[in-house]
């Protein structure tokens, strides 16, 4: 191991405190916990709280304590801060403000005045993952219909994304290809309400906590070449990217924090304790025979990525009926 810390991993938690985390959310962060502690590296958390509608610092906190009561550690970052804040991306905006204004000096960003009925009209084009892509419709806007317009909404920003293909190898999954203008379309930085996008505040929160892996559900892996070209416009390395598979409930819809699929509160509210939650998690994900009670650790001689399956998981019925 370099003693100097250089070549070390620095893995992240970054979950969105709009709810108590679901077991999906779970299988997601046991894996990027184990990854980045099975080579020694070290484990940030960050708070993803960018949308004031939809998250809170009471919910931040008890994302905290259920990480804590599931066994996890993490070496910076949540309530207890270190060298890379604040981790709470809500603190954060006025780094992102200034990262829009140096794309806006080279000239790569557009107001976007579009509707939401005009985004997801049905000519509008879709990629493989059902996603829209932006048509360019505001693209080639002259300045007077810009200034026409805004006088009747305000703009969301976009990103002008090239014709051009962008290829990486998932850590899980393989080679990925994407065409930026073609399979994605230009995307947006910040929306209308002024809230800064997804995108733009994980490339530079990644880059500025020194993040080199990131693990995550593989519905984010078309996420993915757009979030490595912004790490090309700010002349940074992206990380090693892992994608995982997604848990689904038996009817085949992802678990969601918004219906309450098994979250940590019901859980905790049944009376399992972390141990027992940790290894049926740790079962699904291939890492056990069967289920048994076990704390993160426990696991880290029995981690391996070539254990972990590859298709989308489905939540047996049973699992999580009683617990012990």
């Amino acid at each position: 191991m370099d003693i100097e810390g250089k070549n070390r991993i620095t893995g992240r938690f970054a979950p969105s405190p709009s709810g108590r985390m679901h077991v999906g959310n779970l299988l997601s962060a046991l894996l990027a916990w184990l990854s980045a502690r099975a080579a020694g590296g070290r484990m940030v958390l960050r708070m993803e709280d960018l949308d004031p509608d939809r998250t809170s610092r009471a919910l931040a906190d008890q994302l905290e304590d259920d990480l804590r009561f599931l066994g996890f550690d993490w070496d910076e970052g949540g309530s207890a801060g270190g060298p890379n804040g604040p981790y709470y991306q809500s603190g954060r905006t006025g780094l992102y403000a200034e990262a829009l204004a140096q794309l806006e000096k080279q000239g790569l960003l557009y107001p976007c005045f579009c509707t939401r009925a005009q985004l997801h009209a049905a000519e509008a084009p879709h990629n493989s993952d059902g996603e829209t892509i932006y048509s360019g419709r505001c693209r080639g806007l002259a300045a007077e219909q810009i200034e026409a317009q805004a006088r009747l909404r305000a703009p969301a920003v976009r990103l002008r994304l090239p014709d051009e293909a962008v290829r990486f190898v998932d850590g899980h999954y393989g080679p990925v290809e994407q065409n930026l203008a073609r399979e994605c379309g230009d995307i947006i930085l910040r929306r209308s309400d002024g809230v800064f996008a997804y995108q733009l505040a994980v490339v530079l929160d990644d880059i500025a906590m020194g993040v080199t892996q990131v693990v995550r559900g593989r519905d984010l892996l078309s996420s993915t070449p757009r979030q490595m070209y912004l790490y090309r416009l700010f002349g940074a390395r992206p990380p090693q990217y892992i994608h995982v598979p997604l848990l689904l409930a038996r009817d085949g819809r992802r678990l969601s924090k918004r219906e309450h699929d098994l979250d940590l509160g019901a859980l905790r509210a049944r009376g399992f304790s972390g141990e027992e939650i940790v290894g049926r998690v740790a079962y699904l994900a291939g890492l056990l025979p069967h289920p048994r009670p076990a704390r993160p650790r426990d696991l880290l001689p029995l981690f391996s990525w070539e254990k972990v399956p590859k298709e989308n998981l489905v939540l047996p019925e049973d699992l999580f009926r009683d617990a012990q």
